[in-house]
This record gives C-alpha cells, sequence and structure tokens, in this order.
C-alpha cells in the first residue's frame, strides 16, 4: 500500500525463489563445508595422507569460489529482490531484528575473512594455526545460520509476538529448533555432495575411492535423520499451518510429496556412490547435486507456500496489508481498507474515482495492490488458468471475491475493498479470460459442478458442513441450494441453475453413501 509495485511478469514470489533457492544451496555448503574442511584436513595430518591433503587444497579454492562469491552475490540479489518486490516486509523485518541482522553481518565478516586466511594458508601457516583458521570460519558461518534461521522461522511462525512484540518470543519461535537441526543436517550432507564433484576429476582411483566412501559418511548419516527431525519441525506447525500444507494449498501439498521423492533419491544414490568409488564421474556427481538442489528447493517451496498469504504469519499480509491495525507504522489493516477503499487507501495508484466508465481500468489497479504480489494474469498462480479451470463468468467472480478468506482451508487473504471495488476487480478479470453466463451455467455433471463451485472451501469430507448438513431429501436440498446464505449467511450470493442444483445433490449424496457420511436426517434442511 505504502509503496509502488515492481510487475514482475512471470512471478514476483517465483523469481525470489529462484534466487533464494540458489543461495541457500550454497549457504548451506558455506555451514557444512567448513566443517568438512576443517575435520577431513585434521584427519588427514593425523594419518599423514598427502594426497588427501593435496586434493583438499583444491577443493578449499573451490569451495570459497562458491560460497564466497558465488554466495555473497546471490545473498545481495535476494535483499534486492525482496526490497523491490516486498519492501514492507522487509522493512518489518530488519527494523524488528535489527540487532540480529548487525550481529549476522558481523559473524559474516568474520566467516569471509577467515575463509580467505584459510585458503591463502595452506602453504604459509603453520598446520596448527591453519586448522585453528578453519574452525574460526566454521563457528563463524555456524553463528550465522543460528542468526538467520530465527528470522526464517518467524516468519512462519511468530508465535507470542504477534501479541507482546517481544523480541526473543519471535527469534525463538516454535520452530526455531526443529528448523536449525533440520538445516544443520542438510548443511552436512551437503558438504558431502559438494565434495563428490571436486572428487569425481581425481586422476588417482584410490585416493578418489577414499574421498568418495568419507563424502559418503556425511551424507548417509545426515538424510537419515532428517524424517525425525522433519517429525520435529512438523509437529510444531500450528495446526491449520499444517492442513493447509496436507491439501489446502496445491503447491505446498506438491512439492511437499516432491521433496520426500527427491530426498530419498538422494540418499539411495549416495549410497551407490559405495559400489564403485574408484571410478565415479563427474556427470555422476553433478546428478546428485541436481537432486539434492531439487529436494532443498521443494522444501523452501513448501515452508513459502504454507505461509501465504502472510508474509508474518498472522500479522502482514503479502500486499503489505496487515491483518490488524498496527499504530504508528502507517500502515493499513484490512477492515480500513474496506472501509475506506483501496484506491483511496494505497499510495502508487493512478485512479482514485472509481465510476462505470473506467471500471475496468480500475479493476487493473486494484489487481496490481491487492493481487499482484500472489498472483499473475497469466504465469505462475495464473488468474486465467483458474478463471478457465473453474468457468467463473463475472457475476460468479464477483461473489465469489467475497469470500476469499474461506478459500483452500482459509488460507486466502480477505478482499480488501469497497463493494464497488470488488465489482471493478471482477470485471477486470473477466477480461483476463471471458466467460459467458450461458458457459457458467453449462455444467451438469455433479462431480464437475462440485469442482467448479464448491471445492475452493469445501472438500468431501465427514468434518464438512456441507456434506453433513445437507439434507437427504433430494427436493429439500436442491431448493436450499438455491439461496446459499441461507445454508451459511457467509457463502457467496452464487446462483446455480436448477440442473446443476439436482446433478451436485446427486452427487453429494452418493460420496456420502460411499464414504460412509451419516448427513442430515431425511426430511432435514
Amino acid at each position: 500500500m505504502n509503496f509502488p509495485v515492481w510487475n514482475v511478469v512471470f512471478g514476483a514470489d517465483l523469481l525470489i525463489a529462484m534466487v533464494a533457492i540458489l543461495h541457500v544451496f550454497v549457504s548451506h555448503f558455506a555451514v557444512g563445508g567448513g566443517l568438512f574442511l576443517v575435520v577431513t584436513e585434521h584427519r588427514a595430518r593425523r594419518k599423514n595422507d598427502t594426497a588427501l591433503l593435496g586434493w583438499l587444497k583444491a577443493h578449499t579454492k573451490f569451495f570459497v569460489l562458491v560460497t564466497a562469491v558465488f554466495g555473497a552475490i546471490s545473498g545481495v540479489g535476494i535483499w534486492f529482490t525482496i526490497g523491490l518486490i516486498g519492501p514492507t516486509a522487509t522493512s518489518n523485518l530488519i527494523h524488528i531484528f535489527v540487532w540480529a541482522w548487525a550481529i549476522e553481518w558481523v559473524f559474516f565478516f568474520l566467516e569471509i575473512t577467515a575463509a580467505l586466511l584459510y585458503l591463502y594458508g595452506w602453504n604459509k601457516l603453520e598446520p596448527r594455526l591453519h586448522e585453528w583458521y578453519g574452525w574460526v570460519y566454521f563457528v563463524a558461518a555456524y553463528a550465522s545460520m543460528i542468526v538467520i534461521n530465527g528470522m526464517i522461522t518467524f516468519m512462519l511462525t511468530p508465535g507470542r509476538w504477534v501479541k507482546n512484540h517481544q523480541i526473543w518470543q519471535g527469534f525463538f519461535n516454535p520452530t526455531y529448533f526443529p528448523s536449525l537441526a533440520f538445516r544443520t543436517a542438510i548443511a552436512l550432507a551437503l558438504a558431502g555432495v559438494y565434495a563428490l564433484i571436486t572428487a569425481s576429476v581425481q586422476k588417482d582411483a584410490a585416493l578418489k575411492a577414499r574421498i568418495v566412501r568419507w563424502s559418503a559418511c556425511w551424507i548417509v548419516p545426515s538424510l537419515a535423520v532428517l524424517p525425525v527431525l522433519g517429525w520435529w519441525y512438523i509437529h510444531r506447525l500450528p495446526a491449520d499451518v499444517w492442513t493447509s500444507a496436507r491439501g489446502g494449498m496445491p503447491t505446498a501439498t506438491h512439492f511437499a510429496l516432491f521433496a520426500v521423492a527427491l530426498l530419498s533419491v538422494t540418499f539411495a544414490l549416495a549410497l551407490l556412490t559405495l559400489v564403485r568409488p574408484g571410478r565415479m564421474h563427474l556427470a555422476f556427481s553433478l546428478l546428485v547435486a541436481l537432486v539434492a538442489l531439487g529436494a532443498m528447493g521443494s522444501f523452501e517451496f513448501v515452508r513459502e507456500s504454507v505461509r501465504l498469504p502472510y508474509v508474518i504469519s498472522n500479522y502482514l499480509y503479502a500486499n503489505s496489508l496487515y491483518s490488524k491495525p498496527i499504530a504508528g507504522d502507517g500502515g493499513f489493516s484490512v477492515d480500513q481498507v474496506t472501509a475506506a477503499g483501496v484506491l483511496h487507501s494505497a499510495k502508487w495508484i493512478d485512479i482514485r474515482t472509481l465510476t462505470l466508465n473506467d471500471q475496468v481500468a480500475a479493476g487493473h489497479e486494484i489487481f496490481r495492490v491487492d493481487c499482484q504480489s500472489c498472483h499473475t494474469t497469466s504465469a505462475y498462480r495464473s488468474m486465467k488458468r483458474f478463471i478457465q479451470m473453474r468457468q467463473w463468468d463475472q457475476a460468479k467472480i464477483a461473489a465469489m471475491l467475497g469470500g476469499l478468506e474461506f478459500m483452500h482451508n482459509n488460507v486466502m487473504p480477505p478482499f480488501a475493498g469497497t463493494d464497488a471495488e470488488r465489482a471493478a476487480l471482477a470485471a477486470y478479470l473477466t477480461t483476463i479470460y471471458p466467460v459467458s453466463a450461458a458457459a457458467a451455467s453449462a455444467a451438469t455433471d455433479g462431480r464437475t459442478v462440485f469442482a467448479q463451485n464448491c471445492s475452493m472451501c469445501h472438500r468431501v469430507s465427514a468434518a464438512d458442513p456441507l456434506f453433513m448438513n445437507l439434507s437427504r431429501d433430494p427436493a429439500i436440498a436442491a431448493e436450499s441450494l438455491s439461496d446459499l446464505t441461507s445454508l451459511f449467511p457467509l457463502m457467496p450470493h452464487m446462483k446455480l441453475g436448477i440442473r446443476q442444483r439436482v446433478a451436485l445433490v446427486e452427487w453429494i449424496d452418493a460420496q456420502r453413501s460411499a464414504k460412509g457420511f451419516s448427513g442430515a436426517a431425511q426430511g432435514e434442511k
């Protein structure tokens, strides 16, 4: 509301994900790889393994180039993208944790300095002093992750901070420790994954075999404990967040399956490296790294998806709206914008007066301010695809916009704006993919009617009021569906044709019978 909107055509969230996932894949290597370096050096010196020390020296150069160069550049890229896409959220995170960020930057400076001294000290420092620099690097890198983990987990589970705004309750939030343990295991596994890459180019088969077996000792145990740490993490999530991850948000559901599958494949590939460790090729090591990247990216997609539409859960929406009035920060709550109108509340907007002549243009402005932080017209989280799939005409879109907060297990934010602005947004969305009133009411198959009109808020479940409270008398049930607000006052004022209502009633009754739901008694409403 307080900042201009940066229009990323293919999706603002997707751009952040592209930059952040690559950075996270490298930053976790920066932590685990630092421990890998110093432990391996100590092991090699204790065994007087000069060949392993020679490889480790080359691996250190690879490590510094990847982490200190690409890692630092991609970290700046994250700040650049989130600052433009989510300026309100970025400002909040900086101001809430200003001293934590200052501490993290000190650790980062120490981390980079120690890494460079470790790299250039291979031939110039006493072994004991060289190892000491390695330990300084690892402690600084891990301390940096400890601090950043607090801000990342805070966004999903701020806990009691939402009520009292006490920084330590926000930092040590419900998912802080399980997330830290989970990420530590990932960091250790990635240390071995990256080591496979430089090991695979070794000419000495015996040396390669030793390095591969040593790398597997980091990958396999770390991945083996991830299911337990994942269980701990999941059980610290609020019930509504975990419900969304299990089906309310398709993105979270799909990527949760990808994460499990890809982590399993990474584990299996790591075991396969032990079959012929001395003959492992670069292509195979890159495959292991690529699958691990996919697993890491899938986990991050799940974490981000279950948090949306909030940037800070239960506090700040992705569109820079606060869930409740926030005194003294110049922000807006949903209730304030609904009362005043989004066109009068948003500062960076061209249209202030809504008339019938410029309804579509005003609707475009409303979409840009209210919706574009999460949705695009025809790319990532496309409104065109959604309207095409649901076959909603303008009247149905306007009706559905009135109940956004009930869609997908309550993970959508409520519409912020007046009734006239809701109608204008519906008029604009109709231009993205026009659907006629005839096409909107064409479906007469019960399953299709349910999918197009009901599935956003309802599930085939004994806990769902539609399946439990709808009368088993077909005539009474069909009549009650003609006035949805009579069933529940907050249902959209949407009209279904008689054929659609009858088909929907028959399909719902068939589902109740098939799954053993008792439903409403005969003759009841």
